[in-house]
């Protein structure tokens, strides 16, 4: 008889913990997922990346037909807004991406373990009742919608990112609290429907993390396509009566308060890691001051057989980190060796144009590498984003002076999520600007500003 009844027990079917138990099935180590949802992926599939871009789409095919974009390339149209056909839309892409890993988990004869798991010891967990055991545990159990103190969420009228995918029809006036990457989506999505929306944010800009000159241009960009902005303004209450809310806000640096009335608030101050009930108090693990699981390079816990990936460890909160994580931490429990490189970790704004980089802001690359250099080209100069009405961003590539190596890339196109991919795979290289200048792009592409950036980083690009 075995000792342990799996090799392998992954907590949680996000992308970290799906990936995780597909990469230690297919190593051949006997797996099995602990997951308490009733359909797998995670918050992303089921209420996170996934519904958010279908809304995406559809929301900017719609804005294209009623705002003119279509009719200026001689498509005339006169649209009619369908929400539930809309919402339908993406229920069924859900449906169809969170059944295929169900598919790929009978494929891999990974055990789907139906239930929320909690330790019991380092090699025994309970599942809906009953204790299973393994001989290695991965704790992929994500984040969850931080709470705004004060503020109770109800998704009717205040509602999460998870609400506000659902809301049965456009509002008059949505505020967004929190000027990060879902606030700025949900409220696009939403404004390009109709909605007026209004984005409250404590910093003095959008968007922390990224680039000082691509959060500054975005902000420009959202506002001229109609979304207003009160930064450094902190949201002290809100007061819901019947359908609608009254919030009260103050400069963040202190001062006199105001109001204002919305028919829906959109609470996106960020995330927190989901460790309440996994009953790490019974396996002497603790948590850090931020509330996430510490581990190694490899992914190991201070617990030996336990490991950690994903949104409950350090680092951004992004599904692509969390399935490399996954690969890596079952490659590691293989004897491979599974490693992540977390200073070349892509981010990406799904807006129309999109927000993308990946490495340093020209900022934190001052200050480790002391002299960079900088170059710069804009999405109105190149030639595909011209033909297609599209002129909106740029294109920002820092190298560090001494040695020309490519240190981050950051950009705003419409495809800028693709368009970072080439700049990760060339960091990942250690690629100088001028190996990306001197590499042939296919004309005409928006990733030709790439390569334009880079030269403008000699000084010498072509088409400004």
């Amino acid at each position: 008889m075995a000792e342990f009844d799996y090799d392998v027990l992954v907590i949680g079917a996000g992308p970290g913990g799906y990936v995780a138990a597909i990469r230690a099935a297919q190593l051949g180590l006997k797996t099995a997922c602990a997951e308490g949802r009733e359909t797998l992926g995670g918050t992303c599939l089921n209420v996170g990346c996934i519904p958010s871009k279908a809304m995406l789409h559809a929301s900017e095919y719609y804005d294209a037909a009623a705002n003119g974009a279509m009719d200026d390339m001689g498509i005339e149209v006169a649209p009619k807004l369908n929400l539930d056909k809309m919402h339908g839309q993406r229920r069924d892409a859900v449906k169809g991406l969170t059944g295929g890993i169900e598919f790929l988990f009978k494929k891999n004869k990974i055990d789907w373990l139906k239930g929320y798991a909690s330790f019991k010891d380092a090699h025994s967990v309970k599942v809906a009742g009953k204790t299973v055991t393994a001989k290695n545990i991965i704790i992929a159990t994500g984040s969850s919608v931080t709470p705004l103190l004060g503020v109770e969420i109800d998704e009717k009228v205040v509602v999460s990112s998870t609400g506000a995918l659902e809301l049965e029809k456009v509002p008059e006036h949505m505020v967004v609290i929190g000027g990060g990457v879902i606030g700025l989506e949900l409220g696009s999505v939403w404004r390009r429907l109709g909605a007026k929306v209004t984005c409250v944010e404590f910093l003095d800009e959008i968007l922390p993390g990224m680039d000082a000159d691509i959060r500054k241009e975005s902000r420009k960009i959202f506002k001229k396509q109609g979304i207003e902005f009160k930064l450094g303004t902190k949201v002290t209450g809100v007061e819901v009566k019947g359908k609608k809310a009254t919030l009260t806000m103050e400069p963040a640096k202190g001062g006199d308060s105001e109001t204002l009335e919305a028919d829906c608030v959109l609470v996106a101050i960020g995330r927190k890691p989901n460790t309440d009930g996994l009953g790490l108090d019974a396996i002497g693990l603790e948590v850090n001051e931020r509330g996430q699981i510490e581990t190694d390079h490899d992914f190991r816990t201070a617990v030996d057989g336990v490991w950690a990936i994903g949104d409950v460890v350090p680092g951004p909160m992004l599904a692509h980190k969390a399935e490399d994580e996954g690969i890596a931490c079952a490659e590691n429990i293989a004897g491979m060796t599974g490693i992540v490189n977390h200073a070349i970790i892509p981010g990406v704004v799904y807006t129309k144009p999109e927000i993308a980089g990946v490495g340093l802001t020209e900022e934190d690359a001052k200050a480790e590498y002391g002299e960079v250099k900088v170059g710069k080209f804009p999405m109105l100069a190149n030639s595909r984003a011209k033909t297609n009405h599209e002129p909106d961003g740029l294109v920002k590539v820092i190298s560090d002076a001494k040695s020309d190596r490519v240190v981050g890339v950051w950009c705003i196109a419409v495809p800028a999520g693709t368009m970072i991919a080439q700049a990760a795979q060339a960091m990942e290289f250690g690629a100088t600007s001028e190996d990306i200048a001197y590499t042939c792009h296919a004309h005409p592409t928006h990733s030709e500003a790439v390569k334009e950036a880079a030269m403008a980083v000699q000084g010498k690009p072509i088409h400004i």
